[in-house]
C-alpha cells in the first residue's frame, strides 16, 4: 500500500555517528507514518495505523 521509497531515503541520509538506537527507531516509525499519511488519499483508518507502526491485531482492548 505505502512505498519504502521515502523511508528508506531518510535511511541512506542519517548521520550513522548517531548511536540512539531508541531515537532512530523512532524517527523511523515517524518517517513510515508521514509517509503513509502522504500517500493515502483519504485519512487512515485505526488499523491501517496500526499496521504501519507494526502494531498486531487484538493488541487493542
Amino acid at each position: 500500500m505505502w512505498g519504502r521509497t521515502e523511508v528508506d531515503a531518510v535511511r541512506q541520509n542519517l548521520d550513522m555517528r548517531v548511536h540512539d538506537r531508541v531515537a532512530l527507531d523512532e524517527i523511523e516509525l515517524y518517517s513510515e507514518m508521514l509517509s503513509a499519511v502522504a500517500t493515502a488519499d483519504r485519512p487512515l483508518t485505526t488499523d491501517e495505523i496500526d499496521m504501519v507502526l507494526g502494531i498486531g491485531h487484538g493488541t487493542r482492548s
